[in-house]
């Protein structure tokens, strides 16, 4: 009886949510300004931040979201199945690559989402680092300033009401802001050249 009256994502709905992921993801910004290497890595690690970040948020239960972020993540890893066979990849190994890909998806989940429970911006930074920029110890300056947006990002979704979220409604930070806040920050503190 439950069931009549749950709440279940459309196709339409997930992929709406999807293609905003995706659609943020590929800012140019990120490969710019932020440094994000402009690789198939790159870009991997972009549209898993932002999945990653959604998944965070829609896993709320009081929100009813939890089958829309299953749909959303269903839809990202038929995403990636399509993509290592349009590359190329042969049908005996797509399962082991999809493999390793979910397993790198899952470790920088983890290690974000800690990051982002305690708080700890230099954690974040720091995972971002390794993960994103595949620095291993001392992360890159650019580090701090992609940090600062998923810390923005996170904001911004969780006052986003689970009714828009259910209608595919999904908006993330304006990411040259964050870099404009960053510079303005640095300026005040002296930590800028003027």
């Amino acid at each position: 009886m439950i069931g009549l009256f749950r709440r279940t994502p459309s196709a339409e709905t997930i992929r709406a949510l999807y293609g905003a992921i995706v659609a943020q993801a590929r800012r140019p910004v990120f490969y710019t300004a932020y440094h994000v290497p402009d690789t198939v890595a790159g870009r991997f690690d972009m549209i898993a931040l932002h999945a990653i970040l959604l998944l965070r948020r829609v896993r709320d239960p009081g929100d009813s979201l939890r089958e829309v972020g299953q749909g959303v993540f269903d839809l990202f890893c038929y995403d990636l199945d399509h993509n290592l066979r349009e590359r190329g990849v042969g049908d005996l190994a797509v399962p082991r690559q999809m493999r390793g890909l979910a397993e790198a998806f899952y470790g920088r989940a983890a290690a974000y989402d800690q990051a982002l429970a305690q708080n700890d911006d230099r954690e974040l930074a720091a995972a971002l680092g390794r993960n994103v920029f595949g620095v291993a110890g001392s992360p890159p300056p650019w580090a701090g300033p992609l940090a600062s947006y998923v810390r923005a990002a996170e904001v911004d979704l969780a006052r986003q009401e689970a009714a828009a979220l259910h209608r595919g409604m999904l908006q993330f930070p304006v990411p040259e802001a964050i870099l404009d806040e960053e510079a303005t920050a640095d300026l005040r503190s002296g930590d800028g050249v003027i």
